[in-house]
């Protein structure tokens, strides 16, 4: 006799998001009478007490059985296995689609390809700073259902969206903020057509009492914002007369351009603009950004190990002078195209370019021409070394990047992971 399809749900990955999923909805009771499944690739994973699994290679097989599945991001939205589950009818939600349906309070969703966390950690502190009773979940590493049982009306919730949780999501935030988009995740999603719509779905389901931010001069970014009824905001942040980027903390173009967009949302809450210009002047930035490790002379170190695509490597590097900076590149490759990259080293010119890691060969390829010095590394130490010694030079000010514009998982758990390794070595020196 076949199990009652109304009574199993699964659990589809057991990473952070998804153990925040069980225990939510354990809190709520929605798995009384129930059968619950934890599917995931590890097999070591640890399964709660009475709960049933499916775990290792097998984990995807026979999901029609459910009538739920609560899909963790890491788990792709398109692997053949989903698709076919859903054409058979089950329902698939998520601890992302559980927060909006669930949500008392006002949404305020970030997106774009890279700058979300620095956005979204910006904007939350000059709501703080105002005296909101705000919150900061999503993609940044808290998962939202767990900040559900601390919200009221007047809260704000401000969450960090990822393409991976934008996927399916039907419900759109109050406040859009779309940063800027490029090419990312091309080996997770079927075509960069479907990585742009997944963005759009954070514009596509808003009302017209809501409202989206994004930058009024790039193509992307105002494609993703035009959908859905809500009201367009477009920004233009060469045009602040409240900023200057010479006066920010965190260093580079892009941080000042997302800078101004939190302003000009700040603005729209209603929150004096002295506020949000003060905080937006003493923000330093988030961990593994750009960050700032420390200066041996003249030489500056930074970490800028968050940076897993082209771009935003090229971002960094547009933040020195040219001649100043050596840059430490590579990784595990995502599909990307490393053109942006070679645009930037032609421009910027840094003293040396060391390649690191899996792709290695795949950036050689792209910058070769570029006619700036390039030497390959097969460790960590090894790129650093070879990056200070490109720019240690008395009374010359210079800059070693670590910047990889690649995904860390060839060499390392995480991309935090690998920027503390990074900081490990820069402090040997």
């Amino acid at each position: 006799m076949m199990p009652d399809r109304k009574k199993q749900i699964a659990i589809l990955g057991f990473g952070n998001e998804g153990r925040a999923v069980f225990k939510f909805l354990k809190r709520e009771k929605e798995l009384e009478d129930k059968n619950v499944w934890i599917l995931d690739r590890s097999e070591k994973v640890k399964i709660p007490k009475g709960i049933k699994s499916q775990l290792g290679k097998d984990y995807l097989k026979n999901l029609a059985r459910f009538l739920t599945i609560y899909r963790s991001p890491g788990v792709p939205y398109m692997a053949k296995e989903l698709v076919v589950a859903r054409k058979k009818g089950v329902r698939f939600s998520s601890a992302t689609k559980l927060f909006f349906e669930k949500s008392p309070a006002p949404i305020i969703g970030v997106t774009g390809t890279k700058g979300k966390g620095t956005t979204s950690t910006l904007l939350k502190k000059i709501l703080k700073a105002a005296h909101k009773d705000v919150y900061l979940a999503g993609n940044i590493g808290l998962p939202a259902v767990e900040i559900l049982p601390k919200l009221k009306k007047t809260s704000w919730v401000i969450l960090e969206l990822s393409s991976f949780q934008l996927q399916d999501l039907e419900i759109s935030p109050t406040v859009s903020v779309v940063l800027e988009v490029f090419p990312d995740h091309q080996d997770s999603h079927k075509n960069l057509a479907e990585y742009y719509s997944s963005k759009a779905n954070v514009a596509k389901h808003q009302k017209p009492t809501d409202a989206v931010f994004f930058f009024g001069d790039k193509e992307k970014s105002r494609w993703v914002a035009s959908h859905g009824k809500g009201e367009k905001m477009p920004v233009l942040p060469d045009g602040s007369l409240e900023l200057d980027e010479e006066e920010l903390k965190v260093r580079g173009p892009h941080n000042f351009r997302n800078a101004v967009l939190a302003l000009a949302v700040a603005e729209y809450l209603g929150i004096p603009k002295k506020i949000a210009v003060r905080i937006i002047k003493s923000f330093r930035g988030l961990e593994h950004r750009l960050e700032f490790v420390r200066a041996i002379g003249n030489v500056k170190f930074y970490n800028d190990s968050a940076s897993t695509n082209p771009h935003t490597s090229a971002a960094a590097l547009r933040s020195f002078a040219p001649h100043e900076a050596a840059i430490i590149m590579g990784g595990y490759d995502k599909g990307l195209n490393y053109s942006p990259a070679a645009k930037a080293i032609k421009e910027a010119r840094p003293k040396l370019v060391v390649l690191l890691g899996a792709n290695s060969q795949k950036i050689y390829k792209a910058i070769n021409k570029t006619g700036v010095k390039i030497k390959f590394a097969k460790k960590l130490d090894a790129a650093v070394r070879s990056a200070y010694a490109a720019v240690k030079e008395k009374d010359v000010p210079g800059a070693v990047v670590f910047s990889p514009g690649a995904a860390s998982f060839d060499m390392f758990k995480n991309y935090a992971d690998r920027g503390k390794q990074y900081k490990v070595v820069v402090g040997s020196l």
